[in-house]
């Protein structure tokens, strides 16, 4: 049953101020409200109290709050002469006797007449002082009730000869000074006294002082006084020159000394402020000195010319911080900052008017070099329109890579000068603007987002500055990094100066896997170029001018170390980073090795610029651009941490103004990309033999085309399947070779270590991968290494049952969300290559090659089918030199034969003379 408050008894307990008096309600339990939220029960209780359905304390209660609201409707309450609250009104004779007849009327059981009659006042008393506070809806339809109201206080303030005048009041302090006073520094302060709530009515303090009474000029009542007191005591605490104030019999004035303006302005208006008290200046004496952090070239030093340079950000280039004062917004000539900065007081006059000088502005002045800085960090602060003017960021970090450069710490707002303005805007447009011309030694059509890529690359590098080409896998970095090479060699034939002018050769790192693959495309897509590894045991730099240089992140970190590098001795006008993950960890000796290598630009190229945190960002963009994003102690503080705690997207934002313009993503989901994709994106990849692979393959063969040549017709045949597998099976990994159990699998084979990459990549974008090999035992060993790197995989062979594979294409299918999601998926040729809808897979990599083009075909259709929605990229491994990139190439050139003539597979092969079968398998 619910609790019905008016059915049992109920006491009001009165309050101090009146207003926060409360009713008790008792009925089973007690309920407190309250007066405000009790009246509307006591409003309903006053009804039911003509049925005696109420308990006679609520009826009392009940009536005593109805004639309450009549008396704050009729105006009858007024302030509290001594107290801030509402009080009633003196009552008339009518008044008071309804009161007396109100109480008899409800007197009950040992409660009498005049008991009843001092709960009635009380609860007027709670009445008046709350209902005037709360929005007067019942009171709005009273007519004219706030006219009304203020006549009826009018009229009893007459009738009582009472004082209306202001009690409360506010200090603010008025600076006034001669113009002797001025030469000398110095400045007289005024208190003055402000109206509470009114302030319109002001005067000086001293006024209240001098006079006092009904007839006081300044218009505020005696009590003022005391309250002015207590701010004058308060606002010396805050500033204590002002406790002169508190030593004189009057208040009226004091002088300041010119240190004691100092501290006025350095620390007093400060702390005034916080308290409420307010300083008011005269109009002849300006305090509209402002001062901005202007960013522009650096002059240069006695007895030094700057070079000329097509971009103002090579390698020449030095920028400064330096603050600029102006007045009202003007900025002040040398000779007037000049004199700012040799003033010794805050007084100073300029361009005929006194003016205000507070001691961080002047400070400004005399030391007008912020700092120099590097073209990287001039443009990071143009972008982001602050530059940190606290203690030098970064000092901390020391020996980070990018020490001493943070963006951003204790900030101002920048200006950046005319000579950075250009520049800026071109870097900001350098996807917008207007193509550059393809390169007429490129043997390719650039899809329109890789020309775009083209000339973003081509504009960053011709500033002197780096970029990172961040596309997804299979967009084509290789083929649009090949298109700058180009362009930048017709920039070198077409002008004798600029970033451009030199050395044009362009150094590609990667991972040892890629080595192939790179070459294979420069002299596919721009043949004539030279192109050259720098890679293994008899490698050389020598006549190096143009075209490629090739070479691992291995090679490269222990060439570097060595006091003859022969890579750093090249002054390199192009330095690419392909798989720049690599060096994400910026204190790697990989990574360290790097940022070694001398060049006029440098280009990153990732799938996955970030795959755990922003640091690993940062790392890529440091060596690219050195010191456009700070140390990585300054960068983790500033940017990475806030972002990635999601705390303020304000700084995201400006973390994207920063980056963009260095950062190109695009992904095969964007507009405008994956349509011009053709349906299906195929890549072989050009692989090296390890040393072992390298000489089992020889052994292998020499003894084989041994054994062929010295066999009959009849078992050629299988010997020359036999060695076909054999090569293959040695091609993949030396352990599925020689069979060996619980084998060492890392390091032995670039297969694998490309298949890592790749799936290392899938994995980063979410996305999913079918993984074929023909032969089993090679499966088996793929699982053994997937599973000891921890990556999620299932296999699916021949012999698995019919339900497993449902459920195996199951969990391969399921979202990226799901958990039982299996994201890399093992398949034997012939057990996964039919009959199974795999869409969910936006890559397809072959671990060997198949004879046969259209087994492969077949293979590859499980992902690339009717319902996939995605992309798919198809990725062959070539063992570089074998028996497979021989079979590779006949694919591709004769292709249409290869369909006749290939059908059946490698029988076709076992009727080949011994000349050339030997020509097919030999080791080059």
């Amino acid at each position: 049953m619910s609790f019905v408050p008016t059915r049992g008894p109920a006491t009001f307990r009165p309050g101090t101020p009146p207003r926060q008096g409360v009713v008790e309600f008792t009925g089973g339990r007690t309920v407190t409200l309250p007066i405000t939220a009790a009246l509307p029960i006591l409003a309903r209780a006053r009804k039911a109290a003509q049925q005696d359905e109420i308990h006679p304390s609520v009826a009392l209660l009940a009536a005593a709050a109805h004639l309450g609201l009549r008396l704050v409707a009729e105006g009858r309450f007024e302030p509290h002469p001594d107290e801030p609250w509402w009080r009633l009104a003196p009552l008339d004779a009518a008044d008071a006797d309804r009161v007396e007849q109100l109480a008899r009327a409800r007197a009950y059981g040992d409660l009498d007449a005049a008991g009843a009659e001092g709960i009635v006042r009380a609860v007027l008393e709670a009445v008046v002082d709350a209902m005037p506070r709360r929005q007067p809806t019942r009171l709005a339809a009273v007519p004219d009730y706030p006219r009304r109201l203020q006549d009826r206080l009018a009229d009893l303030g007459r009738r009582r000869g009472r004082d209306d005048r202001p009690e409360l009041v506010r200090l603010s302090l008025r600076i006034e000074a001669e113009e002797e006073e001025l030469y000398a520094g110095e400045l007289r302060v005024v208190p003055q006294v402000h109206a509470e709530g009114g302030e319109h009515q002001v005067a000086d303090a001293a006024e209240l002082w001098l006079e006092s009474g009904p007839d006081a000029s300044h218009g505020f009542g005696d009590r003022a006084r005391v309250h002015a007191a207590l701010a004058l005591r308060q606002a010396a605490a805050a500033w204590p020159p002002l406790e002169r104030l508190l030593e004189v019999r009057v208040p009226d004035v004091i002088t300041l000394a010119a240190d004691e303006v100092t501290g006025l302005l350095s620390e007093g208006l400060a702390a005034l402020k916080e308290i409420g008290v307010d300083v008011h200046w005269p109009r002849d004496l300006g305090r509209e000195l402002t001062s901005a952090a202007v960013l522009d070239r650096a002059p240069a030093r006695a007895g030094q010319e700057l070079p000329l340079q097509t971009s103002t950000l090579g390698a020449d280039a030095l920028f400064a911080f330096r603050w600029q004062v102006s007045l009202h917004g003007d900025p002040l000539a040398d000779d007037e900052m000049a004199r700012l900065a040799e003033s010794a007081g805050s007084v100073v006059r300029l361009r005929d008017s006194w003016v205000v000088v507070d001691p961080a502005t002047a400070e400004k002045a005399r030391r007008r070099l912020i700092r120099t800085v590097r073209p990287s960090q001039a443009l990071a602060a143009a972008l982001t329109g602050t530059v940190p003017v606290g203690p030098e960021p970064g000092a901390a970090d020391a020996g980070e890579p990018g020490e001493a450069s943070g963006v951003l710490g204790s900030e101002a707002e920048v200006v950046v000068g005319a000579s950075l303005l250009q520049v800026r805007d071109r870097v900001r447009q350098a996807t917008t603007r207007e193509p550059v011309p393809i390169p007429a030694g490129l043997d390719a059509t650039l899809r329109h987002y890789q020309h775009q890529g083209l000339t973003w690359l081509a504009e960053l590098t011709s500033l002197g500055l780096g970029a990172c080409l961040a596309d997804d896998m299979g967009l084509g970095k290789t083929i649009t990094v090949i298109a700058l090479h180009l362009r930048r060699a017709e920039t070198r034939t077409e002008t004798d100066a600029g970033p451009g002018a030199g050395p044009g050769a362009t150094l590609v790192v990667c991972p040892a896997s890629l080595l192939g693959n790179w070459e294979a495309e420069i002299r596919r897509f721009a043949p004539g170029v030279p192109v050259r590894r720098f890679h293994g045991g008899d490698r050389s730099l020598a006549q190096v001018h143009d075209g490629f240089v090739l070479t691992t992140y291995g090679t490269m970190r222990n060439d570097v170390v060595s006091p003859e590098s022969a890579l750093r001795a090249v002054p390199w006008d192009l330095v690419v980073a392909d798989e720049a993950q690599h060096v994400k960890n910026a204190r790697s000796g990989t990574a360290r090795a790097l940022r070694q290598l001398e060049s006029t630009a440098r280009v990153a190229l990732t799938g996955t610029p970030v795959e755990n945190n922003l640091t690993e960002l940062w790392a890529i963009l440091d060596w690219a651009i050195p010191g456009l994003l700070g140390s990585r102690l300054a960068f983790r503080r500033t940017w990475a941490a806030p972002i990635e705690a999601g705390v303020d997207s304000k700084i995201t934002a400006r973390f994207a103004d920063l980056v963009s313009p260095f950062l190109l993503r695009r992904r095969k989901s964007d507009p405008g990309i994956a349509p011009e994709l053709p349906p299906k994106t195929e890549t072989d990849h050009l692989l090296g033999l390890t040393r072992e692979q390298a000489v089992l393959y020889e052994a292998f063969v020499k003894d084989r085309m041994a054994r062929i040549e010295r066999s009959d017709a009849l078992a050629r045949r299988g010997m020359v399947l036999a060695m076909l597998t054999g090569l293959k099976q040695i091609c993949n990994h030396p352990a599925h070779f020689l069979r060996e159990q619980n084998p060492t699998l890392v390091g032995r084979s670039a297969k694998l270590d490309l298949l890592d990459e790749l799936l290392g990549t899938v994995l980063a974008e979410d996305g999913a991968a079918l993984v074929f090999t023909q032969y089993v035992a090679m499966a088996r060993l793929l699982e053994v290494h997937l599973t000891r790197a921890g990556v999620p995989h299932q296999f699916l062979h021949g012999g698995t049952p019919v339900a497993e594979r449902e459920a195996m294409v199951r969990r391969f299918q399921a979202a990226p969300d799901e958990p039982d999601r299996t994201p890399v998926f093992l398949l034997s040729l012939k057990a996964g290559g039919t009959g199974l809808n795999l869409t969910a897979a936006d890559h397809v990599i072959h671990y060997d090659r198949w004879w046969n083009p259209a087994v492969e075909d077949q293979a590859t259709d499980r992902a690339y089918r009717i319902g996939q929605t995605r992309a798919v990229q198809v990725h062959r491994m070539v063992t570089e030199g074998t028996v497979e990139q021989r079979i590779a190439e006949l694919l591709t050139r004769k292709r249409g034969v290869a369909d006749s003539v290939l059908a059946r597979g490698e029988s076709a092969l076992t009727e080949l003379s011994d000349g050339e079968l030997r020509d097919l398998v030999e080791l080059r």
